[in-house]
């Protein structure tokens, strides 16, 4: 037997692998293809306090080795998710992340408070960094994972609301992802996740038009895998905290190359989308090898990339 068990802040996670914000919906639709309740934990689809259309068609593309999408924060808004989303997630018993995102902290505030009159949940994944909504001054909205002192007031401000695990997803177009870590760390983060997608476009050579409807999508997939493994390292190596890799996990192999470059779990989205299965086929994979090199805990495992 080994031990998959793994610690993120005060969430005791069964296993590492967890599903991304985005990539799963609300698990309900999962439940005919895989086990639930085998997985490390569910992060849900990111959640506003208003309801979102998101942005029109077309909103995904296939790219080589990866996928653009500009989804656009759909979803129901936070009183919807209380009321229809969170029962059917309450009765899976697993540890439950919900995502949140905000234009500005008080949005963020006025997020975590409602939520935690609701309960049924055991912590947060703050959206620092989503690329596939409008930033600047026309909207209103702050591009938090950008600015150390951002991510510092965004995290703070969720922190003083709540004692459930929070967990900061940061974003990969930073000169310095470790200072951006550290500034989750400061903040009262119990964890932080990356890599978010990269901002990206595709081109109709024919129309010379952009192929999303938004022009510019977020990049996921195996072709953004080593910038996410080696962005992990980093972070690692600056922070106490434990950090999520998210990046082109598509098989047990992509998985252990973050838990050596020191994540303490990982999460898995993009092959969602084409694997329901893809999840527990990881884990089951991921226990397969640590029985074929005598490891019995993961422990062992995380962060044990020998650099000399």
């Amino acid at each position: 037997m080994v031990n998959l068990e793994t610690r993120i802040g005060k969430l005791k996670l069964p296993n590492p692998i967890l599903v991304a914000s985005g990539t799963f919906g609300h698990a309900k639709e999962f439940e005919k293809f895989i086990d639930l309740k085998k997985l490390g934990g569910i992060v849900t689809k990111t959640i506003t306090v208003k309801p979102r259309l998101g942005n029109p068609p077309v909103r995904i593309v296939e790219t080589p080795s990866g996928m653009l999408n500009a989804i656009g924060l759909q979803n129901p808004g936070v009183e919807k998710f209380i009321e229809e989303k969170l029962p059917y997630l309450r009765k899976l018993k697993i540890p439950i992340l919900v995502s949140i995102m905000g234009y500005r902290v008080e949005e963020l505030v006025e997020l975590t408070h409602r939520l935690e009159k609701s309960g049924g949940f055991d912590g947060y994944e703050v959206n620092l960094s989503c690329p596939n909504v409008s930033y600047g001054s026309s909207s209103g909205a702050v591009m938090f994972a950008h600015d150390a002192s951002m991510i510092e007031a965004a995290i703070s401000a969720v922190r003083k609301e709540t004692k459930k695990t929070v967990v900061a997803k940061l974003g990969p177009d930073v000169s310095d992802i470790g200072k951006m870590a550290q500034a989750a760390e400061r903040a009262g983060a119990d964890a932080v996740s990356l890599i978010n997608t990269f901002i990206a476009m595709a081109i109709d050579i024919e129309t010379r038009k952009p192929v999303l409807a938004n022009k510019t999508g977020g990049l996921s997939g195996p072709c953004i895998k080593p910038i996410a493994v080696r962005m992990v390292w980093e972070a690692a190596k600056k922070v106490k905290i434990p950090v999520i890799g998210i990046g082109g996990i598509m098989k047990t192999e992509d998985a252990v190359e973050f838990l050596i470059a020191g994540a303490a779990a990982v999460q898995i989205g993009t092959a969602n989308f084409i694997n329901p299965c893809a999840s527990i086929e990881v884990l089951n994979g991921l226990g397969n090898f640590m029985k074929k090199n005598k490891i019995k805990n993961i422990r062992e495992l995380i962060g044990s990339i020998k650099e000399n």
